[in-house]
């Protein structure tokens, strides 16, 4: 975990006279380069901030834009924007949480996906829409959720074989 310490203090020197008002940028920089907001990480920011660490975390928690856990390897983005829902993006994340058994927000065992919920891709005509690691899937129906996440576990296998 040096790493990530080592990139934390990074981040929070950048904010050498931080006020309430950097909380937030902080926030965003320290989840850019850790890929997440760490227990520790929150309990840093706060003591750099000289903030109670309940309310660095209560303001990371208002936010859907910050993760608490490390993202997978392949990173699910389901659409539930107008045109997305109305062409049944529910029942594609209920087939992704049953498939993944995972919740929005977290991340499967294996550590291989993680599962967000976003208002919207900007891919309306091609709705309903999930990303995964900014590759788009459009058109996707609760039956194709298997054959999709075998895809992208058959990519993680062909990426880890010897060469």
């Amino acid at each position: 975990m040096i790493g990530a310490d080592e990139d934390l203090e990074t981040v929070l020197s950048q904010y050498p006279d931080p006020g309430r008002e950097d909380l937030i940028p902080i926030l965003q920089d320290a989840q850019e380069v850790m890929g997440h907001l760490s227990h520790e990480a929150i309990v840093r920011i706060a003591q750099h901030l000289a903030l109670p660490a309940s309310k660095v975390y209560g303001v990371a928690t208002f936010y859907n834009q910050f993760r608490f856990q490390a993202p997978g390897r392949f990173h699910i983005q389901i659409c539930r924007g107008t045109a997305c829902h109305v062409k049944g993006s529910q029942g594609i994340l209920a087939a992704l949480k049953r498939e993944l058994r995972i919740e929005p927000g977290q991340t499967s065992r294996d550590g291989m996906f993680s599962l967000e919920v976003v208002a919207c891709v900007g891919a309306c005509g091609l709705a309903p829409v999930i990303v995964i690691n900014g590759r788009f899937h459009a058109g996707v129906r609760p039956e194709h959720v298997g054959r999709i996440l075998a895809e992208w576990r058959r990519k993680a296998k062909e990426d880890d074989a010897p060469d």
